[in-house]
This record gives structure tokens, C-alpha cells and sequence, in this order.
């Protein structure tokens, strides 16, 4: 069943691709979490062949919060950071399939007057980020200088989220609902800061499927690299063996999220 003929929420999780760079030939820093544009293209061929229906963000969100209806296979392709890309490789092969996707940009790392360096890649301009809005595609925020937000005071932690906030409605004429935490960092503590900023959902990472009860600030992702074949990503799009492949990330990620909880205390910030 369709969207358009008002399918039922599934019961099961959604996948929700965390893609960064698309690039050939991307810088040494970004290199492990990119995808060449020949990967990118076949993997949302198998997306298609599946029978997957990509929404945006906000889509799935908004039908989770009020029971809306959804797509019967519903599926997200997320971007992080804005790196220049996705203009040029992956948004013709969206285009050629029709599919919805969000870029979550970090705006004080994209080229233009609002630029203050620290990008790892090149980036895309403002024009590149109209022209992605113009297609369908929504922009959400990624922090102003993409910091290790659990590890802010409250003084910055609310910057880094308004001034997001503010650069992109200034920019696009329309402020962003979604948000995605830098390296996939949060607490409670940045969570609130992140609502209280006027974003309605958030995404982290985990590498999980996305589920209604993770809550709309916590909704996790399945990470996409450039070792990820396409074997692999198909098994990842069908919410097989996500824990097997990703157990190395799992630990790695208990593990530094009890140092960053032992810096925050020191800080006297975390909660």
C-alpha cells in the first residue's frame, strides 16, 4: 500500500541511512565515512528494487507523533555535515528515482559569508543548498562549527543550535524542524537545548533501525561507509544482522560515552 492510499505505520523499525561524503576522491578526513558516486548510484537502486519509499525527516516524524499514515517499506537517506557532494552526485541520482532526502548542515562549515572554517571537505554553497531545497530535499540543522555538543556549556550549547537555526531560515526563508547531533553526541541535556532551539525531531546514530519508541530526539540511524558493500548495505536497508555488523561500533561507543560522561561531571554540564 502506498502513500498516497494511506498504508498503516509498520510495526517494525525504519532504516535510516547515514550517508557523509559522495565523492571519488574525497579528502584523507572524510574518506572512511564517504561513498563513491557509482556506490551511492547502486545502492539506491537496490532502495528502489526493494520497494522502499524514502521520505524526509520531518515526513516519518510528523506520522509518527499523530498516528499519520506511512509508506509500507518507509526509509530515510540523511546526509551530514553538507559536503559539496551531494549537489553534484547524489542529487541527480534522487532525482532519477524520485526520491525524498534530508541534508543536515553544518552551517558555519559551508562556503559563504557565514563560513568559519574547520571543514574537513569541500563544501557546498548556499546556491547548492537552494538548489537541493528547490528539489525536494530538506535542509536541517547540524550545529553552527559541528562541536562535541555534550561537551558545551549552556552558553554555547545554545548557540551552536539557534545560530544553526537562524543561518538556515535566513538563507532558505524557512527555519529547519530536523536536527542531527555532530558525531552523534547527546544527553538530556542537549536534547532539551535542541527543542528548546524549535527543532521537533532530532536523529543520533546507534546504528539501529529507527523506531516510534525511541521518541522524536533520539530516533537512530545505520551508518553507511566506504567499505559498505553492496551486500552489505543490502542486508542494513532489511534490518538484518545490524548487530553483528556494527558490534565493533557498539563497543566502541559505550565505552567513550562513559569518558565524555566522566569530562562532562568534571565540567559540572552533563545531565
Amino acid at each position: 500500500m502506498s502513500a498516497e492510499t494511506g498504508g498503516a505505520v509498520p510495526a517494525r523499525g525504519v532504516p535510516v541511512l547515514m550517508y557523509h561524503a559522495v565523492d571519488r576522491d574525497p579528502a584523507p578526513a572524510t574518506l572512511g565515512l564517504s561513498v563513491t558516486p557509482e556506490a551511492f548510484a547502486a545502492q539506491m537502486a537496490v532502495v528502489a528494487e526493494r520497494g522502499f519509499t524514502p521520505l524526509t525527516t520531518a515526513a516519518l516524524a510528523a506520522a509518527w507523533r499523530t498516528g499519520g499514515p506511512l509508506p509500507e517499506r518507509p526509509l530515510l537517506v540523511t546526509f551530514d555535515d553538507g559536503y559539496e557532494g551531494v549537489h553534484r552526485h547524489a542529487l541527480p541520482v534522487l532525482a532519477e528515482h524520485s526520491f525524498a532526502s534530508t541534508v543536515f548542515v553544518s552551517t558555519g562549515w559551508l562556503r559563504g559569508k557565514h563560513d568559519e572554517g574547520g571543514a574537513l571537505d569541500t563544501m557546498l554553497d548556499w546556491g547548492q543548498v537552494r538548489e537541493l531545497a528547490a528539489a525536494g530535499t530538506e535542509i536541517g540543522g547540524h550545529s553552527h562549527t559541528h562541536p562535541q555538543l555534550d561537551q558545551l556549556d549552556a552558553r554555547r550549547l545554545r548557540f551552536e543550535t539557534l545560530r544553526c537555526r537562524e543561518i538556515v531560515g535566513e538563507e532558505l526563508g524557512t527555519a529547519p524542524v530536523s536536527f542531527a547531533y555532530p558525531y552523534g553526541y547527546s544527553s538530556r541535556r542537549v536534547r532539551r537545548t535542541v527543542r528548546e532551539a524549535g527543532f521537533a525531531q532530532a536523529l543520533a546514530v546507534g546504528n539501529a533501525l529507527a523506531c516510534r519508541c525511541q521518541g522524536p530526539y533520539a530516533l537512530e540511524r545505520v551508518t553507511v561507509r566506504r567499505s559498505t558493500d553492496i551486500r552489505e548495505f543490502t542486508r542494513l536497508v532489511e534490518g538484518r544482522a545490524l548487530a553483528w555488523n556494527f558490534a565493533a561500533d557498539r563497543a566502541a561507543t559505550k565505552g567513550y560515552a562513559l569518558v565524555r560522561r566522566a569530562r562532562g561531571a568534571v565540567r559540572g554540564h552533563w545531565i
